[in-house]
């Protein structure tokens, strides 16, 4: 900007200038010629002068050249001198958060494009940053309500074992196992803002080695039995052939984990939840999970990956968890060079991982 600026000062200096000297030397060749082509008798009123500036022409010129420089330079120093001025208060205006755009002299043009899209990128940030912490400042209400809930539950059922010792055995068993399900909940929910610390202040690096990638998803589906028959769903590999993918086995378990879990959450009961793999060439593997569930819009839908984003709007304990999990497949997915996106339509969710072999 300040070179660009410098330029233009700089070509408007020499073009003028090149003008100013064009001009001085027409007029003194104009006016040699008017002088010479006059008849001078000796005795006219004004025949000393031009007699004296015909025998001082050269010095003349080159008086009347530098002074025109030196105004030339003085009006631009000047001209500079307003720029810098203008500059100075439009970077005021930058800061403002209004939806005001700034304007120049025409010879700062780009530059005010310039300070119009710092502005814009400010006011876009100002709004990411308040977004974020709203979103947090949220997260952090839900979960402790949600912490507060399994709390409240186990002290009541430990309670009331406590005061009635008399209870029968069948009833104490049943409180019992309600007590330990909460205190289970618990410890998700305590482990969730561990998880939310790690994503925030940490990296994730990657330990890569060859794996079978359909006997991991055979292993993730036997491991989510107990949620699939809570909810009375079944779960369905189609795969083609045996896939052997070089990854981080630990990374790509959790993004398996963390699709199957999401469509655990929002699949309708007694339906199938269906995983499947196919080659897509010597390269790259495709991984996809599809639910029967209610459809996702698109403007949620295309949030669906941010950090902290929920589809549900009343949040309660027994549905999901901080909406970090597929923000971390993402960036998994993403730091093994692959891809991951989202389709929902009639009541069909499905998650499209695309990963290289090797």
């Amino acid at each position: 900007m300040k070179n660009f600026l410098f330029q233009r000062i700089m070509y408007k200096i020499l073009r003028n200038s090149i003008l100013f000297l064009i001009g001085l030397v027409t007029a003194m060749f104009l006016g040699y010629i008017w002088g010479h082509s006059r008849v001078w008798l000796g005795y006219e009123n004004d025949y000393l002068f031009w007699h004296w500036v015909d025998q001082n022409a050269l010095s003349l010129g080159i008086i009347s050249f530098l002074v025109g420089e030196l105004f030339i330079f003085t009006w631009y120093l000047y001209r500079m001198g307003t720029y810098f001025q203008e500059i100075t208060t439009a970077m005021g205006n930058i800061q403002a958060q209004d939806d005001s755009w700034i304007t120049l002299s025409d010879d700062l043009s780009e530059t005010a494009s310039y300070m119009n899209q710092i502005k814009t990128g400010l006011r876009e940030s100002r709004m990411q940053a308040k977004e974020a912490e709203q979103r947090k400042n949220d997260l952090v209400v839900y979960l402790a309500h949600d912490l507060k809930t399994p709390l409240t539950s186990v002290l009541g059922y430990l309670s009331i074992l406590e005061e009635s010792p008399a209870l029968p055995s069948e009833q104490q068993s049943h409180f019992l196992n309600i007590a330990h399900r909460k205190a289970e909940r618990l410890e998700e929910l305590i482990n969730e803002f561990f998880e939310i610390t790690r994503f925030n202040l940490s990296n994730i690096e990657l330990e890569k080695r060859q794996i079978q990638f359909s006997r991991l998803l055979r292993q993730t589906i036997f491991e989510f039995h107990p949620m699939l028959e809570e909810k009375h769903l079944t779960c369905r590999l189609d795969e083609a052939e045996e896939i052997v993918l070089y990854c981080d086995l630990d990374k790509i378990q959790r993004v398996v984990d963390n699709l199957l879990r999401n469509a655990c959450f929002y699949a309708y009961e007694d339906t199938e939840i269906v995983l499947r793999t196919e080659l897509m060439s010597a390269e790259r593997v495709c991984f996809t999970c599809s639910n029967h569930g209610p459809t996702i819009p698109t403007e949620k839908l295309n949030r669906i990956f941010e950090q902290f984003y929920r589809l549900d709007n009343a949040r309660t304990s027994s549905t999901g968890g901080a909406g970090l999990g597929l923000a971390i497949a993402k960036q998994i997915v993403q730091l093994h060079g692959g891809s991951i996106r989202a389709e929902s339509a009639d009541e069909l969710t499905t998650f499209t991982v695309e990963l290289p072999l090797h």
